[in-house]
């Protein structure tokens, strides 16, 4: 696998299920480090002396498959080498992310694999497919069993606010504004909310910061996010404003209508969820069983490792 920069961590987990749950074997190359969450790594570069720099070498002779993530292709370095020297006979798989420059001109990328005959595409979360309709859906996972993803017990022994988490890697972009607005509102109501924004920090302290709350905001773009994924683990109710689309490929997914998101599609409906979520105490904890409950059986990181591994099969 290669990448500029893992996206939220996803390249790196992907390569511990592959290497934990199959026959097969994965390496993931970056280069950059973005923000302060200090996601694992495996090969990046930056920290890599001479021998290092001549595995990457080694594994690029060595690899049936080249899987590029984000923006990422064959005319990226890595250190003094090109993936386009070593490509005769690679399957090659291209996997987005969402990154703005596929966002705002995906055509340019269907173009792109159209020319050069690729027919491997990947997306993380179905919205995406609407932009990039030849590819195929991959999930991302999360290690359910990782200790920082268990659930913490006994966070609802104390009867004071209701904790309250956000995670927004880029505010911008997942309704932060309206979340905090909305708190803001409901605290003057009397409401009792006490809010956690967890902002740029190692992801290990996010996550435990995360699974110390009862309640987890992901955002209202019509889709989930990773931050998703780890409050459901976590035994946290989540609230994500999912779309029928959205709902519909996930539901075929984890072979279950029963989806534990808490939907909010606007500020009017999060308040509505935060004051019931705050009123009835006992349905926030059941929803967080359900949370926990619904990765185990439907997404837990060998059921989405094992997906991914189909495809690796296929090509």
């Amino acid at each position: 696998m290669f990448a500029i920069n893992d996206p939220a961590g996803t390249a790196i987990q992907f390569c511990k299920a592959v290497n934990k749950f199959s026959q097969h074997s994965a390496r993931l190359v970056t280069l950059e480090t973005r923000y302060s969450h200090s996601w694992e790594k495996d090969l990046h570069v930056p920290e890599l002396g001479p021998d290092g720099i001549e595995e990457i070498a080694i594994l690029m002779r060595e690899a049936d498959i080249f899987h590029f993530h984000m923006t990422c292709d064959e005319h990226q370095t890595f250190g003094p080498h090109l993936p386009a020297d070593f490509m005769k006979g690679k399957a090659i798989v291209h996997h987005h992310h969402g990154h703005h420059d596929f966002r705002s001109n995906p055509q340019s990328f269907r173009d792109k694999y159209k020319k050069l005959g690729r027919s491997n595409l990947l997306v993380s979360t179905p919205d995406l497919m609407k932009k990039l309709p030849e590819a195929r859906w991959q999930p991302n996972l999360v290690p359910i069993n990782s200790t920082l993803l268990m659930p913490m017990w006994g966070r609802f022994d104390d009867h004071g606010a209701l904790k309250v988490c956000h995670s927004p890697t880029r505010k911008d972009l997942k309704n932060t504004d309206e979340f905090m607005d909305a708190v803001t509102r409901l605290n003057k109501k009397g409401v009792r909310l006490e809010v956690d924004l967890i902002d740029d920090v190692p992801n290990s302290e996010c996550l435990a910061r995360k699974r110390r709350c009862h309640v987890l905001f992901d955002h209202m773009q019509g889709y989930y996010g990773v931050s998703s994924l780890e409050g459901l683990s976590q035994g946290v109710a989540v609230i994500a404003g999912l779309d029928d689309w959205n709902r519909t490929h996930v539901a075929e997914f984890a072979q279950t209508d029963e989806l534990p998101w808490i939907t909010a599609h606007d500020q009017a409906d999060l308040e509505h969820v935060l004051r019931e979520l705050d009123q009835n105490r006992a349905r926030c904890q059941r929803l967080g069983l359900n949370s926990r409950e619904f990765m185990e059986k439907h997404w837990s990181d060998k059921h989405v490792a094992g997906h991914l591994v189909d495809f690796y099969e296929t090509i």
